[in-house]
This record gives structure tokens, sequence and C-alpha cells, in this order.
């Protein structure tokens, strides 16, 4: 009988999206198969605290509180190779095969956790340091879309301390390229923090300030009206499968953080409400950029669709929220793909020598 395969779950992380991760982490510790894996859960704290959690109450994950366990014990990933795994405050090393970030946000999103996992030479769920930078910074995302000839909203960015330095005259740039309403976007988060949808253009300089406690570069974008769509993505470099295509109806103005994760009146719909024919070309795209910004393991790919078939590319996550009524879980559910054996095909992707 094969041994176990030494499993590192890490969650939580110095992020706007802290709280996510703990819902996501949850939702795959409890769907892990137990005689397959040993697993290693990892909590980092908002101030940046590593900490092996060694109790098995997933629930205390989900609300938090898992941060109090006196069972904690301080433990960092190292970089050393010869380690492979983590050291503990005692000095006690732990060998680990393989390492699943479920983690959102600034610092584990954006390549940064992802840097540390290729010193240590551990492999890792989900894209590279590369893919990952550039997905999260929606900058760079949009260059790529554009380079690649894929539809998607106007958009222009800027560093806002140069739009607070001549408010007036870049407000009244801005709405005459992009019209009103236009949504203001930190260049680097997810789960829709920071972001704000303007209407007038008093408001502009105050979505700016806003979307500035996040990131110092910002994105300024057409609004589009249209059904809000997503595809997910699994695989490696060379072969991915697309999802169905879901639907998502917020119940607010947008789908914002709130909408997301707390209004209960937000709903997804799978498959969507178009015809085959768009949902077909949908997949296609995700599968395009998805390949085009060189990502692997896992991504979802978020778009609109107007008027039933004019199809524009908004987003790419390359760390979706995963937790069991998460939209990338959802979707391959409804494929066939049941929660447990979504985390094994993430792991043995990780595990894959096609992905190295």
């Amino acid at each position: 009988m094969e041994s176990p395969i030494k499993l590192a779950v890490i969650f939580g992380g110095m992020s706007s999206e802290y709280e996510v991760s703990q819902s996501s982490a949850a939702g795959v510790l409890r769907n892990t198969d137990t005689s397959k894996y040993d697993i290693y859960p990892i909590g980092i704290t908002k101030e940046g605290k590593w900490l092996l959690y060694c109790e098995n109450d997933w629930d205390k994950i989900a609300d938090g509180s898992w941060i109090d366990s006196p069972s904690n014990i301080p433990a960092v990933i190292s970089p050393d190779r010869d380690c492979h795994g983590l050291i503990l405050s005692d000095g006690q090393r732990i060998r680990i095969d393989v390492v699943f970030p479920v983690m959102h946000g600034k610092y584990c999103e954006d390549g940064a956790i992802q840097g540390l996992f290729e010193l240590s030479g551990i492999p890792y769920v989900g894209c590279d340091v590369a893919s990952s930078a550039n997905c999260m910074n929606k900058i760079y995302t949009k260059i790529f879309a554009d380079r690649e000839g894929i539809t998607q909203a106007k958009w222009t960015h800027m560093f806002s301390s140069d739009f607070l330095s001549d408010v007036e005259g870049n407000t009244q740039r801005i709405i005459e390229f992009l019209g009103l309403p236009i949504f203001v976007k930190p260049a680097s988060t997810g789960s829709s923090v920071g972001i704000s949808k303007v209407k007038t253009a008093k408001s502009l300089e105050d979505a700016v300030k806003e979307a500035t406690l996040y990131d110092k570069r910002i994105v300024f974008e057409e609004n589009i009206t249209g059904q809000e769509v997503e595809v997910a993505v699994l695989g490696s470099l060379r072969k991915q499968i697309a999802s169905s295509v879901g639907e998502i109806i917020p119940a607010q103005e947008f789908y914002t953080y709130s909408a997301k994760y707390h209004d209960a009146q937000s709903e997804t719909l799978i498959p969507a409400r178009l015809s085959p024919e768009v949902s077909d070309e949908l997949k296609r795209l995700a599968l395009r950029v998805f390949n085009a910004l060189g990502c692997s393991g896992l991504s979802r790919v978020d778009f609109f669709v107007r008027n039933d078939r004019e199809i524009i590319f908004n987003e790419i996550n390359t760390l979706p929220g995963f937790t069991p009524i998460s939209m990338y879980t959802k979707l391959f559910g409804y494929d066939g793909i049941s929660y447990s054996k979504l985390i094994d095909r993430l792991i043995e992707l990780a595990l894959s020598k096609e992905n190295n």
C-alpha cells in the first residue's frame, strides 16, 4: 500500500480576501480524501504569522476561530530545497510532497507565494509566478488580451497620484474616452474589492481614492451592460478542459464583494441562458485566454455577453473561490466532476511532469 501524499493546505494571508480564503480552505479540507493524503493545514494571519493548525475541526477555519487554537505551532515553508517542506518552531522538519494554496488576493494570487514554492522545489496547485502575476494585475491582463485580439471593454489606467494631481482635467479626459458610467478598479485585487461604479463626474475622485486603498495603479473601464458569465478551466500547460458556462445574476447593481459572499438574493444559473453556439465560443475563448497568459492548474474566466451574442472578456482568476457553492466547483460539479475529484485532479496536475 502506497504511503499517503503529504499535502500542505495554506490559507488566510495578508489580503483583503482573508475571510474568503478561510471559507475556501474549509471546503477543501472537508472534501479531501484523508485515505490518500496526510494533511498539514497552514494558516497565515492577517499580520503575516504562519501557524500549523493541529486540530481537525474545519469549522474553526471557516469561522476564523482557528487562530486561537492552543495547539497551533509556528511553522514556515523553507526555501531550502534540502528541507522540501516545513520547519517548525522547535526545529522539527516535515517533508511536504505538494502544496495547495487555497488563497486569494495580494501576496497569494499574485505570484508572491508561488515564488516561495519555486525556491523550495515543492510542487504546488495552480499557475506559476509569471502567469499568476499577469492575471492578478488587470493592466497586464488587458495588455495580453489586446495583443491576442480578444474583445474587451474600452479601458485606460493611471497612477492614482497622477490622477489626483489634476482631478478636473483627468476626469474630463477619462469621461470623454469612456463615457458614463465608468468602473474604477484597483489594478490588483480580486472579489470586486475596492471597485466602484461611477455615474457622475464629481464622484470619480472618491472612487479613485477608494481604489487607492488597495493599489496605487488604477484601471478605468467602460461600463458593459450584458449577461455576466463564467467558465472554469482545468488542466496543464499543454492540455485543458473548459466547463459548461455559468451565469451570474447579482442582487446588487454589479457583482460586488457583498453580492458574491453575503447577499442571498444573488443567483447563479448553470447552464447560462445562451445558445449552444455562444456557449461553445465562450468555452473556446476561455481556453484561449488561459493559454495566452500561460496558465496551468485552474482558472475561472469571466465574460459579458451583450445582446445574446456579443462576447466581451472581463477578467481571469487563477485562484478563484473554492467553496462548495463557488462557481468554479459548481461548474465542474454540473459537468460530473465532484468536489473531491476536482481536488484530486488538481493535485495530480501539480505532481505531474507535464506541468514542469
